[in-house]
């Protein structure tokens, strides 16, 4: 299980959702009989407080051997001297309904979470080094529903990210920082640039955020997270965000379940323009489709690792912001897109490449941003 590498999680989804197919005929309601667990949330108590401390409580992490977040194409090798460190929240990888919360233990889930960070956490390799923690996710039930259980069964979850959060501080030192996570891991990163970033000192070592697959608005949100949304690839201490659908697009589910929500500033998100970031650019993509080249996992025929493609599509931001592809490169996607030409599990395996490169450009601009401070705090204090 743990050789097969990213694109074998969507075969898994695909099956525990009772096929795409199925899917199509029969919607959303399917999904909620077959996922949404029918009993009620069972509340939990918070972890020890030493218990990210422990080894055994992360997936990853720069003294764990074979960590997945590794994991690099052919011709491609992590940094041997990290300069940043990097927190990675990985998404979903629990389906069960028996629960509202994955065990800590549940070895199914812990492997899925495996497969995510070799595609989804090593594109920071070459920048950071990553600690990514297991914690006590909402099970994939939990979206598909507005219960009150699913709502508690996230607040749970991201009790234990803010816990293995803190350890990661203290294991960072001064290090800059690299924020990143996918899904619902990305959920939970706009949750603690809101609760721990945003007006703290802490806000000064993020290199950037990166909020992957998971809706950020520019006005209902943004303005309570503490960073900006980048604009530039040069720009350091910012928020990148975007979710990949193919053309012709219906991001309908997405856009509906953001209209009924509330921003983090108390504002409703309806009718607001999401975050929608060029990965190749760095900044916010134009409303007119642009042909861009990327870089992209193209999984080998056994499924048990992936090389590095170079593609070329067509990207823009439609008017709500969900960023659309012209054309998805070979091998990429197939019987695995999810309804509406949702491209949601492959957002950064369409553009790892571009994403590394990202990384390490903004990192440079962190690196003398922080150089001519010191520099000015230098020449200032000598008179």
């Amino acid at each position: 299980m743990a050789r097969k590498f990213l694109y074998i999680v969507a075969v898994l989804i695909v099956l525990a959702l009772a096929a795409t197919f199925a899917y199509r005929i029969w919607g959303v309601e399917l999904l909620r009989q077959a996922m949404v667990p029918g009993g009620r949330f069972e509340a939990q108590a918070a972890l020890p407080t030493d218990s990210y401390a422990r080894a055994d409580m992360w997936l990853a992490r720069p003294d764990k051997p074979g960590s997945p977040a590794l994991w690099t194409p052919q011709g491609i090798k992590p940094a041997a001297r990290p300069e940043a460190a990097v927190f990675f929240i990985h998404p979903t990888s629990y389906l069960n309904r028996a629960k509202w919360n994955a065990p800590l233990d549940d070895t199914e889930a812990n492997d899925r979470a495996n497969l995510f960070l070799r595609g989804q956490a090593s594109p920071f390799n070459g920048a950071g080094a990553i600690w990514a923690p297991r914690y006590r996710q909402a099970t994939f039930g939990a979206f598909l529903t507005t219960k009150a259980d699913a709502q508690q069964a996230l607040d749970l979850a991201y009790r234990d990210v803010t816990a293995a959060f803190d350890q990661f501080l203290k294991e960072a030192g001064d290090r800059p920082i690299i924020l990143a996570g996918h899904s619902q891991g990305a959920l939970h990163l706009t949750r603690l640039l809101h609760d721990r970033v945003a007006g703290k000192p802490l806000a000064k070592r993020i290199v950037a955020a990166y909020v992957v697959g998971w809706p950020v608005s520019r006005t209902a949100d943004l303005p309570a997270l503490g960073l900006p949304e980048c604009t530039a690839a040069d720009q350091s201490g910012c928020i990148l965000s975007w979710q990949s659908f193919a053309e012709p697009a219906d991001p309908s589910l997405v856009v509906e379940s953001f209209d009924r929500s509330t921003g983090f500033t108390g504002a409703p998100r309806k009718g607001t323009t999401m975050v929608c970031t060029n990965p190749v650019t760095g900044a916010p993509a134009s409303g007119e489709a642009t042909r861009f080249d990327i870089g992209n996992l193209v999984p080998k025929s056994d499924l048990s690792s992936a090389t590095l493609g170079k593609g070329a599509t067509t990207l823009r931001c439609d008017a709500r912001g969900i960023l659309l592809l012209g054309t998805v490169p070979d091998g990429v996607g197939g019987q695995y897109v999810l309804p509406g030409n949702n491209y949601h599990v492959f957002d950064y395996a369409l553009f790892w490449a571009n994403v590394r490169a990202d990384a390490e450009r903004r990192l440079a601009a962190h690196r003398a941003k922080r150089s001519a401070w010191i520099d000015l705090f230098v020449r200032r204090a000598v008179g």
